[in-house]
């Protein structure tokens, strides 16, 4: 079922989370027993997918995407993987107008994985999202080894090399990079 879900992402352009992004974001959810996830940036329901099995049993996962078709087949990658509707909010809706409907606090994992561009706006939302002890990732952390190459400035490379910038001067965040796949940054919320 992953194996499809990943295919049919790359399909529509809608790349998903490597296998060990993906297995480190079951693992975070596992490790903080997250009953309330974020996701942004739905895609073909690979993440949400490895977010969902490290969840415990009564949580529910809110997924926002720009695409409804996007969510249609998460929505199928969901039942092929055995989760009912009810543990799945999909939200159709441009990120930044969707997250500050949200309540403060309420979340203990926010998972960022679309626009690039937005990933500090991403950031300041999650912050207000999670409770103290929540976790913040972004996949695409190295963005196909091009964040550490200061000779790269496309917006998206700049944008992502800001990114962790920001983390890692917020005194409210303890974070950690994971060279797994494309890069996880997670941030653990401290205050």
């Amino acid at each position: 079922m992953l194996r499809s879900a990943r295919q049919r992402g790359t399909e529509v352009g809608a790349p998903p989370i490597l296998p060990g992004g993906g297995a480190a974001l079951s693992f975070l959810a596992t490790a903080i027993n997250a009953r309330a996830v974020v996701e942004i940036g739905t895609g073909c329901g690979v993440s949400g997918l490895w977010l969902l099995r490290g969840m415990r049993p009564d949580g529910t996962l809110t997924s926002v995407d720009v695409e409804p078709e996007n969510q249609r087949m998460a929505r199928q990658t969901f039942a092929e993987g055995g989760f009912s509707g009810s543990r799945i909010r999909l939200i159709v809706g441009r990120a930044l107008d969707v997250l500050p409907r949200l309540a403060d606090g309420g979340y203990d994992l926010v998972f960022c994985d679309a626009a690039k561009q937005e990933y500090g706006d991403y950031l300041a939302e999650a912050i207000r999202l999670l409770r103290v002890g929540g976790i913040v990732a972004f996949d695409n952390a190295l963005w196909h080894d091009r964040v550490a190459d200061p000779t790269q400035r496309d917006p998206d490379t700049v944008a992502v090399r800001e990114l962790g910038k920001l983390v890692r001067s917020d005194e409210r965040l303890r974070p950690v990079m994971l060279p797994l796949g494309d890069g996880l940054l997670a941030a653990v919320k401290l205050s």
